[in-house]
């Protein structure tokens, strides 16, 4: 569906894209990550074909999009952070206006109305509106002409918690029967919505790979968060350091709750995957240790966006 090949762009002297591919099928929702200035918003730009690159293929279904722009356009829907929305029209007018635009007949309004969730929202002003309803809105802006390519920068920035789980239900459901490109900063919205994702740092592409196996390529050692009780840290140390697959002993440096004020938190950590919380069970009961608690930690995927993301 989306195709870009050795894709650079340069504004004078700085190379805002550096050499970046990948190619993103039909029904595919991708996360396109990075730090502020990192590129994402100059490769949405030019996907979309407002900007050109300086160098490099960008195909829309095979087909070069500055060989027909208006063509590549008319298959995808854009709506950026702030949805560019008249204000002083109701949202039932606007959407109207939207249809005369598009040359869309005006059946259509119904459709978007349920797919957006803008039945209670369609006798008021735009003005009036929250901003969850107003992103709403702009999608059903955004979905007006049917794109099979659905660009989406920020859809959930400054939306409340109960807003934010509409707005993602809604792209998962629309992801459905269409390519989605997600730009946020929203790593929890990532692993909650997206099959993928793409991080880029610095103009290039650091990672690209379904979500749960990019989790999973980090994650190939584990480590154990335990409050103990009837221990200081040293002795536990001296406990654990007996067991042969642990290769790291330190004190948690979170805060965590205290069951009592003699409580210490331990932070295990293992040399490979293997289970070994049986082991130290055994251990801390054999040792008349009191254990409050014992939990897997993993790197989350906002961990792993910093590794990949550091200067």
């Amino acid at each position: 569906m989306i195709e870009l090949s050795h894709v650079s762009k340069s504004f004078g002297d700085f190379l805002a894209v550096d050499d970046i591919s990948f190619s993103i099928p039909k029904g595919q929702i991708v996360g396109l990550l990075g730090p502020n200035g990192a590129g994402k918003t100059t490769t949405m730009r030019m996907i979309t074909g407002f900007w050109q690159a300086s160098s490099g293929s960008i195909k829309i279904d095979k087909k070069e999009i500055s060989d027909d722009i208006v063509e590549a356009k008319s298959k995808i829907g854009y709506m950026p952070e702030s949805a560019p929305l008249y204000s002083d029209m109701i949202v039932e007018d606007y959407l109207k206006y939207l249809c005369e635009i598009h040359a869309q007949d005006e059946q259509k309004i119904f459709s978007l109305c349920k797919t957006c969730g803008l039945q209670d929202a369609m006798h008021k002003n735009i003005s009036d509106l929250s901003r969850g309803y107003k992103q709403r809105v702009g999608l059903a802006h955004a979905l007006m002409n049917d794109p099979e390519i659905l660009i989406l920068d920020e859809p959930t920035n400054g939306l409340d918690p109960n807003q934010i789980e509409d707005v993602r239900t809604l792209i998962k459901e629309i992801g459905k029967t269409r390519t989605v490109i997600i730009s946020t900063h929203i790593l929890q919205e990532v692993e909650n919505i997206c099959d993928r994702v793409i991080i880029i740092s610095n103009g290039k592409i650091v990672a690209d790979s379904p979500t749960a196996k990019l989790k999973e390529a980090f994650n190939k050692t584990i480590s154990l968060n335990l409050i103990l009780d009837g221990v200081n840290f040293s002795e536990a140390k001296t406990l654990f350091s007996k067991i042969p697959q642990i290769q790291k002993i330190s004190k948690r440096s979170d805060k965590f709750v205290k069951p009592t004020k003699s409580s210490i938190g331990v932070l295990v950590e293992l040399e490979d995957s293997s289970e070994i919380r049986e082991k130290i069970f055994k251990a801390i009961v054999k040792s008349k240790i009191t254990l409050y608690e014992m939990s897997i930690v993993k790197n989350s995927l906002e961990d792993i966006f910093h590794v990949l993301t550091q200067k």
